[in-house]
């Protein structure tokens, strides 16, 4: 929100105009908590908002700038671009006319163009100036939307586009995969293969190698050759991407699939930690997931595709304290029906009665704060991904008096 804020205020600052952050942040707040509104609509809407208030047009038609992809480095600007259709995507939501990959000389970023623009279909492979998009920026990586005041112009020469990704990927082993948006050659092999739950997917599971495994999806449009349980493989030019704190890898129509002649050994790093546990946070108990990406959702809204309709899921997101340090901890839907001993049917019909998603959380609070647990799972980023967990006794009075007495000893 803070960094919402601050585009803003420096905006209205170039026009001298003078808001308080109080009042910027209470009209973010009521469009984006109250109305569900996109964070990068928001923004724009709080900007005007203000303009308009002191006696300024919003220049939206006459403030974009020709840029280059590389130059994209903020949210929330309006730029024109020359670009070339490097590929183009299924979309996940009605509310999506096309998504796809753009680029130019620099570089290549995700474009979306909104049903409601109205606009003419973009070609794969065809050379376009994009007038008066916006920039926007999920977890890092930026993109553009095309909406009712964008324009498309066909050109009639072809921009010259770097290719998405091929000149750096690099081999890497699936514990070193840490940051989304970066292209990567593994040799893993096919531990698992899933039932897939949209036309859009070809194949989804999980590969691995000596380091660990991570969950895979090869696009339908990539028109790849299937891949085998059990088998080997050397996949080049894939995408790392990252949800809730687990990366995974996506094969799209740059990458390539080559079978190896020897096998890889799956292993895992996993780490084991033990302490009380101090802290239910928000987002723990029964929760609704986007059905499209699976990201949890915040008031009936995914960040990646709007409003949907949510699927029901249960979770914990909780901290554990040894005395010495903490460690946040995530507890899928499997591991937490038998923790607390709740199916995720029993807590849609608690939650239905109360009429509140929050009484389980309440009562997966009530069975489990200060409680102590030995966990194990992979460590990603600050947290750790359970696999087991088991209650440990609690701390005796008598072992906190020999505790003590050997700390006066020493």
């Amino acid at each position: 929100m803070k960094d919402m804020v601050d585009q803003i205020k420096i905006r209205l600052r170039d026009q001298k105009i003078d808001v308080s952050d109080e009042d910027i942040e209470s009209r973010l707040k009521k469009l984006i908590v109250d109305f569900r509104v996109p964070e990068s609509e928001a923004r724009r809407s709080v900007l005007n908002y203000f303009l308009k208030e002191h006696g300024i047009m919003p220049a939206a038609r006459v403030s974009s700038e020709k840029v280059k992809i590389a130059d994209i480095k903020e949210a929330g600007r309006w730029v024109d671009l020359e670009v070339k259709v490097l590929e183009l995507w299924t979309p996940a939501s009605g509310t999506i006319s096309q998504t796809g990959l753009v680029g130019d000389g620099t570089g290549s970023l995700k474009f979306v163009k909104w049903t409601k623009s109205e606009l003419p279909d973009l070609e794969e492979g065809k050379s376009y100036i994009l007038r008066r998009v916006v920039t926007d920026e999920f977890q890092g990586r930026f993109s553009v939307k095309l909406n009712r005041t964008s324009q498309i112009e066909p050109l009639e020469t072809d921009v010259e586009a770097k290719a998405a990704g091929r000149a750096s990927a690099e081999p890497l082993k699936v514990v070193e995969i840490n940051e989304p948006g970066r292209w990567v050659d593994l040799e893993v092999k096919v531990a698992q293969l899933w039932e897939t739950n949209s036309d859009s997917i070809s194949q989804s599971g999980l590969v691995g190698d000596e380091t660990g495994t991570i969950k895979f999806v090869k696009w339908a449009k990539a028109e790849l050759p299937d891949l085998e349980e059990g088998k080997s493989y050397r996949l080049s030019n894939l995408v790392t991407d990252e949800f809730q704190g687990r990366f995974s890898v996506k094969l799209n129509r740059t990458s390539q699939i080559e079978p190896l002649d020897f096998e890889i050994a799956i292993g895992s790093v996993a780490a084991l930690f033990s302490g009380a546990l101090v802290d239910l946070q928000k987002g723990s108990g029964l929760i609704k997931r986007c059905p499209i990406c699976k990201r949890s959702l915040a008031k009936g809204v995914c960040a990646e595709h709007g409003k949907v309709e949510g699927t029901y899921d249960l979770r914990i997101k909780a901290v554990l304290d040894d005395g010495r340090r903490v460690q946040d901890v995530l507890i899928n839907r499997e591991t937490t029906e038998r923790l607390v001993d709740i199916t995720l049917e029993q807590a849609k019909q608690m939650a239905m009665e109360a009429l509140d998603h929050e009484v389980v959380r309440s009562m997966i609070e009530s069975r489990m704060m200060g409680r102590y647990y030995t966990v194990t799972g992979p460590r990603v980023d600050r947290y750790l991904l359970v696999e087991s967990i088991n209650e440990m006794p609690a701390v005796s009075v008598a072992q906190v008096e020999e505790l003590l007495a050997s700390q006066e000893v020493a």
